[in-house]
């Protein structure tokens, strides 16, 4: 059995969030997770606190349409951002998550850290990039999970990791990529240990 941090022992759900102002006090630290709807998020998250209904999955891409914050005490929170780039999505509701999303990276000063997650099989897309873009701008750490790396074999999995890492070279030193899976939960105690140190930083 996985030991868990203690930090991540007991996270509760503490508010869906449609409008800006509907978000928590911005104190104390928060952690957040981005990716292309369909990458795997929600399973994520529930992979990295050993929860299975912590955050809701669903066979639908582009379901969650809202920032959900869930809290790890009083101080610290992590923050399931919505997914992006499902083309069911109307345009205009696309246009405001954008928005909100780019608001939140921009304006958040208790946020330490984006966990941007990516199918390994189709990373560093258009839309990837320009969230990169907008971390840059801020100074923003970010670390990349390349998701679902079981559907290929370990030394395939490798070498996209490395195309990715070499491409992200160019962008400074706060970024960083691994392999994650929560179909084994590979990756998992690596993943944990940046977003604990994040939160505690």
């Amino acid at each position: 059995m996985p030991i868990l941090p203690r930090l991540l022992h007991n996270p509760r759900f503490l508010i869906g969030a449609h409008q800006p102002g509907q978000w928590p006090p911005d104190v104390g630290a928060e952690v957040a997770f981005a990716g292309r709807s369909n990458v795997g998020k929600s399973s994520a998250l529930n992979t990295l606190v050993l929860r299975r209904d912590l955050a809701r999955t669903s066979k639908t891409p582009g379901r969650t349409q809202q920032i959900v914050f869930y809290l790890l005490d009083e101080d610290r929170r992590l923050v399931d951002l919505p997914g992006y780039g499902y083309a069911k999505v109307p345009e205009s509701l696309r246009r405001h998550w954008a928005r909100v999303i780019e608001r939140f990276l921009r304006t958040r000063s208790s946020l330490r850290g984006l966990v941007l997650l990516m199918d390994i099989r189709h990373p560093l897309t258009p839309l990837d990039r320009r969230l990169l873009d907008w971390c840059e701008s801020t100074g923003l750490a970010v670390h990349i999970l390349l998701t679902k790396m079981d559907k290929f074999s370990r030394s395939k999995a490798h070498q996209n990791l490395l195309q990715v890492r070499a491409e992200l070279s160019t962008r400074g030193n706060a970024i960083s990529a691994q392999l994650f899976s929560s179909a084994n939960r590979h990756g998992s105690e690596e993943a944990r240990d940046r977003i604990v140190r994040w939160l505690e930083d």
